[in-house]
């Protein structure tokens, strides 16, 4: 079961959720079909990114896969000139860091007929990931933070690792802990469940 790159963008948006939300509900707000989020989320699971029993992403192999992998899987491509929304260091959180569209050079941008800001298209994880970024602010400021990783420079992907790993490891806890206490129970009780059967 080969691995797709929708799948990094699926496995980000159950992160980004609180609480588990059903398929329909992520498929609306990613703008894919409810297949390919069930299909992305069941090939993370094999991969070991996802706990099915859970419903939630495994927050350590999802940042080892993100930082070390999804750059030689997904490499950038890079393409003409063209309006859209920034990525990469151009946008939320490393923008502050840098300043070299200030010198005139041309920013990453996700090509979007909606978009503002003129540069070089940089082809996203998947095709809906403009219209999904739109939606959702924290979703927006991984993906950019993984195009970091795929095409920046060596500053910039030190930077992007550290900002990365700090919002996954941010959204785990905040994804746990906001769980109301029905749902903790449950959560605390399959994880014992899957100890004892592991054991």
């Amino acid at each position: 079961m080969l691995a797709k790159s929708q799948d990094v963008v699926v496995m980000l948006k159950w992160l980004c959720h609180p609480a588990p939300k059903n398929y329909a509900q992520l498929a609306d707000e990613l703008s894919m079909s409810v297949g390919e989020v069930y299909q992305g989320t069941q090939r993370a699971a094999v991969a070991g990114l996802f706990d099915l029993a859970t419903r939630r992403p495994r927050i350590h192999a999802l940042r080892e896969y993100v930082v070390h992998g999804v750059k030689y899987a997904f490499p950038a491509i890079r393409g003409a000139p063209s309006c859209g929304i920034p990525t990469s260091w151009a946008a939320p959180p490393l923008k502050e860091h840098f300043n070299r569209e200030a010198a005139g050079e041309l920013v990453p941008v996700w090509p979007d007929p909606d978009g503002k800001v003129r540069g070089y298209a940089l082809e996203p994880l998947f095709r809906s990931v403009p219209s999904a970024a739109r939606r959702d602010p924290k979703l927006y400021e991984l993906l950019a933070l993984i195009d970091a990783l795929r095409e920046g420079r060596a500053r910039e992907r030190n930077l992007a690792t550290v900002e990365l790993g700090r919002r996954l490891e941010a959204l785990g806890s905040w994804s746990l802990n906001s769980m109301n206490p029905a749902e903790s129970i449950a959560h605390v009780t399959r994880l014992k469940a899957i100890s004892v059967m592991k054991s």
